[in-house]
């Protein structure tokens, strides 16, 4: 059946000037993470990440004060069934062992993360979308390490899944990527979504396309593109798995986000990742993640970075769960190749059930980490891993803590 794009006009000016009722404010999609520990009885915790590696394993491993929360305002409905919005997200970040004032000299912020009206489902665009504003777009992330390998997050416009011949299009076109950008670059975003792989098999396409800047002659334009496939009804339905594969040259070596516009085209990267929750009984569950990066001539040395990690989790009864998470993270690169291993333990309250995803949860742990020489040398002054940390020059250390967790 064929599929029209563009309605007569006369569809779509009726539906701009004839609204309905507006909507009560909203409160959606909040989140908040908080807590204490120490590292090494220090009286400070101190968190575990390798120098080169994009992430760190999250149990136990987090190192600051966070609560997000999301507003939504319908301000109308029109004939056709589309509905004009806004939606707004502040958020607040403390790092631990500072005191609580939320300002970027401390390394925190009180900001609004996400500002954007929207016009959904409408008629002339088949039931796409259209947006404007700073907007968390198209995350596509690995919860054990809060990974986002995908992410077309942007301040800008975008057409947002606009169907056509069963597949699902959208475009952004942005200056920046967050709030947190300096350099405005122009940026744009292109993703179809909905290819039918296979039974059970869904596969998304993006390509990203950084413009060289006009006001800089030592600028360059870059790209990446950017394929991810989901794979759910695996072992009788009980595992949904993701994999997705990147390519990124120049700029786009940032696979996604914004890079350094300085690099040209003999910077390349790619990136393979996969991730998934198996669900061995409703009380048994294991989370996975595999990641393999490969950079070569973006100003440093090559290196590739490779991190393996799962987390299972046990509920012992309906509201106290057992949950245990290993991460190794190894980047190799000249002179030395550096690793870190990490290890949590965290007996967790459950008042909500048993589930993996279930929240809000309270989190008593215990982690120990160990890494090598080369690790510790190469680590920020006063991280976990550096010589003037809290390990004082080891290549071990412990935490103990408890951490809040709640999402709703």
């Amino acid at each position: 059946m064929k599929t029209n794009l563009i309605k007569p006009s006369a569809l779509f000016f009726g539906a701009i000037f004839s609204t309905t009722q507006v909507n009560a404010l909203e409160m959606v999609d909040n989140y908040l993470r908080t807590g204490f520990g120490t590292s090494d009885w220090t009286g400070s915790q101190s968190c575990y990440q390798l120098s080169g590696s994009g992430a760190k394993y999250r149990l136990g491993n987090e190192c600051e004060q966070y609560i997000e929360l999301g507003f939504k305002q319908d301000f109308g409905t029109f004939n056709d069934g589309s509905t004009v919005g806004f939606y707004t997200m502040p958020a607040a970040l403390n790092p631990f062992n500072q005191k609580v004032t939320f300002k970027t000299d401390d390394g925190g912020y009180a900001k609004f993360l996400q500002a954007y009206a929207y016009w959904n489902d409408i008629s002339a665009l088949n039931g796409g979308n259209i947006w404007v504003g700073n907007r968390y777009y198209k995350r596509k992330f690995s919860y054990l390490s809060d990974f986002f390998y995908w992410n077309q997050s942007a301040i800008g416009f975008g057409l947002d899944s606009i169907p056509i011949g069963g597949l699902k299009y959208s475009y952004v076109f942005s200056r920046r990527d967050n709030i947190f950008q300096k350099d405005y670059v122009t940026r744009h975003d292109f993703n179809i979504a909905g290819f039918d792989t296979n039974k059970g098999g869904e596969l998304e396409v993006g390509l990203n396309y950084l413009a060289k800047p006009s006001n800089d002659d030592n600028a360059h334009s870059g790209w990446s593109v950017s394929l991810q496939h989901v794979q759910s009804g695996i072992f009788d339905q009980n595992i949904s798995n993701t994999f997705a594969v990147q390519y990124g040259v120049g700029p786009g070596t940032a696979l996604g986000y914004t890079g350094d516009m300085s690099l040209d085209n003999t910077a390349k990267s790619w990136r393979m990742v996969d991730h998934f929750l198996w669900t061995h009984s409703p009380k048994f569950q294991t989370a996975f993640q595999f990641v393999y990066q490969n950079d070569s001539g973006r100003g440093q040395a090559d290196q590739k970075w490779i991190s393996l990690g799962f987390r299972p989790v046990y509920a012992v009864t309906e509201t106290f769960k057992l949950s245990f998470e290993a991460g190794l993270d190894y980047v190799d690169t000249d002179p030395e190749d550096k690793y870190l291993g990490k290890f949590t333990l965290a007996p967790t309250w459950s008042p909500g059930g048993p589930g993996f995803w279930t929240r809000p949860e309270v989190k008593l742990y215990y982690t120990y980490a160990t890494w090598n020489e080369a690790a510790r040398d190469a680590a920020e002054p006063g991280s976990g891993l550096s010589s003037t940390g809290p390990a004082e020059g080891d290549t071990h250390s412990t935490t103990v803590g408890l951490q809040v967790e709640y999402s709703w």
